[in-house]
């Protein structure tokens, strides 16, 4: 536990030496840099126009990706339950502005661009391996471009590969004839963990370098997850879960910090992407879908209905 309080107050500390102060949204004007002002088109129609010339689903890669990730969907199936769900709550792409905390991997952008294409542009929070790097800071600028009387629907999480041969941390990229890690920052961290774990691991005074700032820290805060891993039946499978539960623990402290600073509503979704082939759907394992008030209450946990 030590060592979970010690790895996590790393980010904190970092996020809050660049804070003069606690961020307070106190200008609630509206932006249309965002939010796609004047809408007509309904999020329900943006969806299937999303998706009319994506890949078709293919059945036999879809049970494969569901044998090694019980739970997971098709970024088609999620994006049309979470836009289902939200415009129960009167979140639409005129009122809504999209907050993302994902991996800086372009493969991570398939699902931010998705959910673009329905809400418009995003505020961005994420850095390595789908980490809040922006921090406090980061969600009081993000809350002061949510409209008045508007909402906020929030995306994070880590991403992990998956070839067409089933093979977990490995995906086939656009334009690459190498099948390439993925996640290339998560599975670096999980090398460095081991390296500590197994004792092999080289012993440096440099602990930290500011050129390499948030890989040091995806390191540092991985390192409760040592034995997890070890032990784990599958390491590549187990990781994307190791730094979800750890990001779970920054994204929540994050928006409980800053919830005085929801206007209508907030929907907070997070799980674990899981990137393909090209010619195949995206699918995201939902682990989280919470709805808070206002007044900055959770209300609902909207994670049975996805």
């Amino acid at each position: 536990m030590k060592l979970a309080v010690a790895s996590l107050a790393l980010l904190f500390s970092a996020t809050s030496a660049f804070q003069v102060g606690r961020p307070v949204a106190t200008s609630r004007s509206s932006t249309s840099l965002s939010v796609k002002t004047g809408e007509t088109t309904s999020a329900a129609e943006k969806v299937q126009q999303l998706f009319k010339d994506k890949p078709a689903e293919n059945e036999a890669f879809d049970k494969l990706v569901k044998k090694n990730f019980p739970g997971a969907i098709s970024n088609k199936e999620l994006a049309t339950r979470v836009v289902d769900l939200l415009g129960e709550k009167k979140f639409d792409p005129s009122n809504t502005l999209l907050c993302t905390s994902l991996c800086a991997d372009e493969l991570a952008r398939v699902l931010e661009d998705e959910f673009v294409d329905i809400y418009g542009n995003n505020f961005n929070l994420g850095g390595l391996s789908g980490f809040p790097f922006a921090g406090n800071t980061g969600w009081g600028a993000m809350s002061a471009h949510v409209p008045d009387d508007g909402y906020c629907l929030v995306i994070h999480g880590p991403h992990v590969g998956i070839s067409k041969e089933g093979v977990i941390g490995k995906v086939e990229r656009s334009g690459i004839a190498l099948v390439d890690n993925c996640c290339g920052s998560a599975i670096a961290a999980s090398n460095y963990l081991k390296g500590i774990t197994d004792g092999g691991a080289n012993i440096t005074p440099k602990l930290q370098q500011f050129s390499d700032f948030q890989q040091g820290a995806v390191q540092e805060l991985i390192l409760p997850f040592g034995k997890r891993l070890a032990r784990a039946e599958d390491r590549m499978r187990e990781l994307p879960y190791a730094l979800y539960d750890s990001q779970e623990v920054l994204v929540t402290d994050i928006v409980n910090t800053g919830k005085g600073s929801i206007k209508k509503g907030l929907a907070l979704l997070g799980g674990i992407q899981i990137n393909t082939s090209p010619d195949t759907l995206d699918y995201f394992h939902p682990l989280r879908f919470d709805y808070y008030d206002e007044n900055g209450n959770f209300v609902e946990d909207l994670l049975p209905s996805l």
